[in-house]
């Protein structure tokens, strides 16, 4: 039974002690030699999952209060204490999930957990082996220092000193100048420190290279898709999905981007010109944080009675935490914590359009969470994360209608501006993508021949970009800015995997909104019950990897944006 939910502020859990749970979990494994049919068998799992929902909510619980103050020592303290415990904890799960997949019969399980859980088990016991506690714990630990030398960043601008949030809103001003300037204070930084983040990545890549040759991979890349149990597709599936957006997308990009260059009546668009619209600047929300929550309570409301109710939760229980803060770590995030079976959402709002695209992005990862709250198995209350994007990035489009709570007469700019950035990420994404590829092949590169690796990719899926005289861009080091890049490598694709999915929703949204919706809410109830594809297609929309799903979007897309 779920315990009652406390408000924020009393949530906690103790530290794991590992003297007392080697015994519970050497107690489930001789349980579990005794247990013959299934309903015995699923009377031990779900004592594990118990024990999994206290666990999984204290590191929830302990990195995000580390996000919330970076300098705070207390939290850094057990901060390091996760990263140390982690791997310790993994060993005693992949211990007990080798045994369940070790069981004879083990098909008398299904009623209880259907068989998807078994495909996501096997790539957890690949992904470890006692022998590389030590250097998980280590890439925790630098993953850890990439956010800190991030949070650090104090950029000197119009008389005041902000980090890498509250720079945001100047970045997408309508005056040139200021964008131009603000993007140079910005990036000024990350030139600042380059020499610092190459070293931070230099080491994740070699020791995550090392990790991979221990557990008997040739590569990371292979370890790493096993990592986000990709279990149905491999990287040949992903290589043909780039090509698509190369081939179907990019040229779309491109026109957008004459478009927009057009219509800031500037000879030629530059890198700072990019987040800005038209000359009058991209439009923005209203009012504050607590104005944009109060509209998003009504938008919900109006949307579907369980997004209401779920939105009053989150704001009833203190589960939002949506302000910029001067040593609050930068961008947004849904964690969850399952003992109470809720979630929480994490952001920087700073004045911008983006602000309204966070709360109708992560409550869609929350919504997700809390719908599918009561699966049979910690295993399926999410899925996989490129599902998971689904449901985040979907309900972004599914928003539309209500846009005028936020922007007024801005509205229809805002969904223009919007379909607009979400086609134009599709390439993005892929470079990200690509460039990791990259460098796992070749993790003895130096930071100069990444560098080049950027550049190469950017050539392919970015080819009009121009960063004028900003260096640290030029000579291709943007990619340092991706967090993704090194807190969860080869994550990035699944953004576009799922975005391609997301703008079939908005397709149909547009022809039927009613269907649109009870389809997204019977996805999210779903959730991580089976592969990414099986989920997609549940919903009557196609598989990214399908043939066509890509040349189907941009069909409509051309016609609403007048390309």
């Amino acid at each position: 039974m779920t315990p009652t939910i406390p408000n924020f502020q009393q949530m906690d859990r103790p530290d794991p002690v590992l003297d007392i749970l080697q015994p519970q979990y050497q107690d489930l494994l001789d349980q579990l030699k005794n247990a013959e049919d299934g309903a015995a068998r699923y009377a031990v799992i779900q004592q594990w999952d118990a024990l999994r929902k206290q666990i999984h909510t204290w590191a929830a619980l302990v990195s995000l209060h580390f996000h919330q103050d970076t300098e705070n020592p207390e939290k850094r303290a057990r901060r390091d204490i996760l990263n140390e415990m982690a791997p310790k904890l993994t060993h005693l799960d992949v211990q007990l999930k080798r045994a369940l997949l070790a069981l004879e019969n083990r098909a008398n399980l299904e009623p209880y957990i259907g068989h998807h859980c078994f495909d996501l088990w096997e790539a957890d016991a690949r992904t470890f082996d006692p022998s590389i506690q030590e250097d998980l714990a280590e890439e925790s630990k630098l993953c850890s220092a990439y956010t800190e030398l991030r949070s650090s960043a104090k950029i000197p601008f119009q008389g005041e000193t902000h980090n890498l949030s509250s720079i945001g809103k100047f970045l997408s001003e309508g005056d040139r100048n200021v964008r131009y300037q603000a993007s140079k204070a910005r990036w000024t930084f990350f030139e600042e420190h380059a020499e610092e983040f190459d070293e931070i990545f230099d080491k994740l890549v070699k020791l995550r290279t090392k990790i991979a040759h221990k557990l008997g991979y040739t590569s990371f890349t292979d370890l790493a898709y096993d990592r986000m149990n990709r279990t149905e597709y491999n990287a040949d599936d992903v290589k043909v999905f780039r090509e698509e957006i190369q081939k179907h997308i990019v040229p779309l990009a491109v026109a957008l981007r004459e478009q927009q260059r057009a219509r800031l009546g500037v000879d030629k668009l530059m890198a700072w010109d990019e987040p800005v619209t038209d000359p009058s600047g991209n439009p923005k929300p209203q009012g504050d944080v607590a104005w944009q929550t109060e509209r998003a309570q009504a938008m919900y409301n109006d949307m579907h009675p369980a997004l209401g109710a779920f939105f009053a939760l989150m704001d009833e229980k203190s589960l939002l935490d949506l302000d910029t803060r001067p040593t609050k770590a930068g961008g947004g995030f849904c964690t969850s914590f399952p003992y109470w079976g809720v979630p929480f959402v994490f952001a920087n709002f700073n004045g911008t359009k983006h602000d309204v695209t966070v709360l109708t992005h992560e409550i869609g990862h929350a919504f997700q969470f809390y719908q599918s709250r009561e699966q049979p198995l910690l295993d399926y209350q999410s899925p996989t994360l490129e599902a998971c994007e689904i449901h985040s990035m979907s309900l972004e489009f599914l928003c539309y209608p209500w846009m005028e709570k936020f922007f007024g007469d801005d509205a229809d700019r805002f969904r223009r501006v919007h379909l607009a950035d979400a086609l134009e990420f599709l390439p993005y994404g892929a470079a990200v993508d690509h460039f990791q590829h990259l460098v796992y092949a070749k993790p003895e590169a130096t930071p100069e021949e990444r560098k080049q690796m950027w550049q190469e990719v950017e050539a392919l899926y970015l080819p009009d970009r121009d960063y004028g005289d900003l260096p640290h861009c030029s000579n291709g080091g943007l990619w340092q800015q991706q967090l993704h890049i090194y807190e969860v490598p080869f994550y990035y694709i699944d953004y576009a995997l799922a975005q391609s999915v997301a703008l079939q929703f908005w397709a149909l949204s547009k022809q039927d909104f009613p269907d649109a919706l009870k389809r997204y809410v019977a996805l999210c109830e779903r959730g991580g019950e089976a592969a990414f594809t099986d989920l997609v297609t549940s919903t009557g929309l196609r598989s990214p990897f399908e043939s066509g799903a890509l040349s189907a979007i941009v069909g409509p897309a051309r016609e609403l944006l007048g390309i």
